[in-house]
């Protein structure tokens, strides 16, 4: 049966394209939600840049359709798309007494369309929590837009464990590599083979770029730039970011499982040691904790300090470690590699419309960016680019996203049967006992 999905302005400006993924149903668009879309077109954000896209696509449909979008047009797919006036719907409407909102008037039209089309189901979308639960207190069914949704506790963790017989460990050693068993292995999978007999004894093998063998790998615990991997998640990090095949990698973490450290120790080896890339370019996007301090005096640099300083308190730690192959005097600091144009440090403010080619790209703290952000930083790869991408799904400073809708959990999900792409969930915590017992507890 054709149903009625009835939007609330924030679907729009989450995703303009959502109007035309509702199949053969009808969506209805309350005038109220165009008149809060135009509050927000001039705005050079991606809300803007939303807003206005909306607004080109309902003028495109209605100049090519001979209905106007009061009467309904229809869809490619067979489906309508119409902005309801709701004129007289406030009439029914159930609101208390006092000043009537734009939520008053988006609910009121859900209402009148429910009570007009008794035959079709009607849905109210709306990404507001208490606006559905006000829909739900009315009599409407209210749900969430979930089409870039990623559950995060079923998020791809990029290894797999298999309890398998000693026969099998032995075989995938001999021969190098053993078919994988069936359909559910991705590209640079990495597997886990404990045997069932001595749960102590086990094989690491990663599911070749075809996903039709696994192939025996011997991972090495050697320091990068001295920083040694602690656990196996980490030395399977530094795996995947030392693979110059793999042009992407998304490292997901709590705070302290080395996320950040373990990036930049690759970068800095793969762009001064090795020089696969000629610089190493660091960026993260601008999002207080808290409250925020207001503007910020002096000239860009010195606004972007505060915001950097995490950056540059790895990178210090890097550059100077004692444990660093390199002699003291030969030691630089991030200042003089960004004087020799060896290292780049910027917020994500500016990428859009740039080309960046032959560079080893971190992007930290990823998890406040949303899916479309996301795809204008990964389409900023030239060639011989490769981003990694980190962050904490679960302290997110972004006000309008959750664990479930950032973009880094959407390229978790969307890249992992990608040749190109690596993915590893660290779960084990590094920086100290009480870090690590305060990303548990609290």
């Amino acid at each position: 049966m054709q149903k009625i999905f009835v939007l609330d302005t924030n679907i729009l400006l989450n995703d303009p394209n959502s109007i035309f993924k509702f199949q053969e149903n009808e969506v209805v668009i309350p005038i109220t939600c165009i008149q809060e879309i135009d509050k927000f077109k001039r705005e050079q954000t991606e809300r803007g840049r939303n807003a206005r896209t909306v607004g080109r696509y309902l003028d495109h449909i209605r100049r090519e359709s001979i209905t106007t979008l009061a009467e309904g047009v229809k869809t490619e797919k067979g489906g309508i798309i119409r902005v309801e006036l709701g004129l007289d719907a406030l009439k029914e409407y159930p609101h208390q007494n006092g000043e009537v909102t734009n939520d008053d008037r988006i609910l009121a039209v859900a209402l009148a369309t429910k009570k007009m089309c008794n035959s079709r189901p009607v849905v109210f979308l709306t990404r507001d929590t208490n606006l559905r639960i006000r829909a739900d207190a009315i009599g409407l069914i209210a749900q969430d837009y979930i089409s870039d949704h990623t559950n995060i506790e079923e998020l791809y963790s990029g290894i797999k464990e298999l309890s398998v017989s000693e026969k099998v460990i032995a075989e995938l050693y001999e021969a190098g590599e053993i078919p994988v068993p069936d359909d559910s292995y991705y590209s640079n999978e990495f597997v886990l083979f404990r045997n069932e007999s001595d749960p102590s004894h086990t094989g690491l093998g990663k599911v070749s770029k075809t996903a039709t063998h696994i192939q025996v790998i011997r991972l090495k615990g050697n320091d990068v730039w001295g920083i040694k991997p602690r656990n196996l998640e980490q030395k399977i990090a530094l795996s995947l970011l030392m693979d110059d095949s793999i042009q992407l990698v998304t490292l997901v973490g709590r705070a302290g499982t080395g996320k950040t450290l373990l990036s930049l120790a690759a970068g800095l080896s793969k762009s001064l040691d090795e020089s696969v890339y000629h610089k190493l370019l660091v960026a993260r996007p601008v999002f207080p904790m808290g409250r925020d301090i207001g503007f910020l005096p002096g000239e860009i640099k010195d606004k972007l300090k505060p915001w950097m300083q995490p950056i540059f308190d790895n990178l210090e730690m890097l550059l100077h470690s004692d444990d660093s192959d390199q002699e003291p005097q030969y030691r630089a600091s991030a200042y003089d590699l960004i004087e020799q144009n060896m290292l780049e440090i910027e917020p994500l403010t500016y990428i859009r419309g740039r080309s960046i080619p032959n560079q080893f790209f971190v992007v930290d703290e990823s998890q406040n960016l949303t899916p479309h952000e996301i795809k204008t930083i990964i389409t900023r790869a030239g060639n011989g680019t490769k981003i990694v991408l980190t962050g904490d799904p679960y302290q997110i400073d972004n006000p309008y996203l959750d664990s479930e809708s950032t973009g880094l959990t959407h390229v978790v999900e969307r890249f992992k049967s990608s040749a190109l792409a690596g993915h590893i969930t660290l779960t084990k915590g590094e920086r100290s006992p009480l870090a690590q017992l305060a990303a548990d507890i609290l």
